[in-house]
């Protein structure tokens, strides 16, 4: 899900390719944090002018009463999510990131619930949150630590979904050329719905869907934690 590139699959690149790669993932990681400011440009201007619409595709199936967001970047979907009244709490490891989302949450008259951290160790107690929502997460979405503290955090019956890829699908040249260069940097990998095996593992009851759109598509997970009970129970969460 995501960045699936292994060191294996770059290996069969050609020396262009690889220079291409590697200098765009370094660039990716730079964007999220020192170069942050220039991060909804280039979102912009990789997505075709799409990486909004893709983002805000998770908002319709969020109906849960405390939510919890993981990755929030420059706060689009906290915002949509604050104005549906759910109650909202957000996380990222990028200072940069949760300074802009807090700075959008404020200019639009919310209280924003956002905090900096990590999401090997969520900073919340047991069965916390209905729902937690993740779009477009890098690498930490593979490990194992993740997928366990995504599962402890929510409560029985809970929904985890998760937009973890896009592809443009548009065949005007320029679509082409971007749709290459996602491909090769591993922002845009083939789907393999196998990669879903650990989530089901781990005792998820998974389900996906495509989403698509005029000159795009996207991934769309659902996880649901398995034996549901009533979901009203009220937790503490640490802040």
């Amino acid at each position: 899900m995501g960045k699936t590139n292994n060191h294996a699959d770059v290996a069969r690149l050609s020396f262009p390719q690889r220079f291409i790669y590697l200098s765009l993932r370094i660039f990716f990681k730079l964007l999220y944090h020192q170069f942050a400011w220039m991060y909804e440009f280039v979102a912009w201007t990789v997505s075709l002018g799409s990486w909004q619409k893709w983002v805000q595709a998770a908002s319709p199936y969020i109906e849960g009463a405390r939510v919890l967001e993981i990755g929030v970047g420059p706060g689009h979907l906290q915002l949509a999510l604050q104005q549906k009244n759910n109650k909202i709490f957000g996380l990222d490891e990028s200072r940069q990131m949760v300074k802009m989302a807090n700075k959008r949450l404020r200019n639009h008259g919310f209280r924003p619930n956002l905090l900096r951290g990590d999401a090997l160790t969520l900073p919340f107690v047991d069965e916390s949150f209905n729902q937690v929502v993740m779009t477009f997460p890098s690498e930490y979405i593979l490990k194992s630590a993740t997928i366990s503290e995504i599962r402890r955090t929510l409560v029985r019956g809970g929904m985890a979904l998760i937009l973890p890829v896009a592809w443009i699908t548009g065949r005007k040249p320029w679509e082409w050329l971007v749709a290459w260069i996602n491909r090769i940097t591993g922002e845009a990998p083939d789907w393999n719905p196998g990669v879903l095996e650990p989530l089901k593992e781990a005792g998820f009851d998974v389900s996906w869907e495509m989403i698509d759109f005029s000159n795009s598509k996207i991934v769309l997970i659902r996880l649901r934690k398995d034996r549901p009970s009533e979901i009203a129970r009220s937790g503490e969460i640490l802040l």
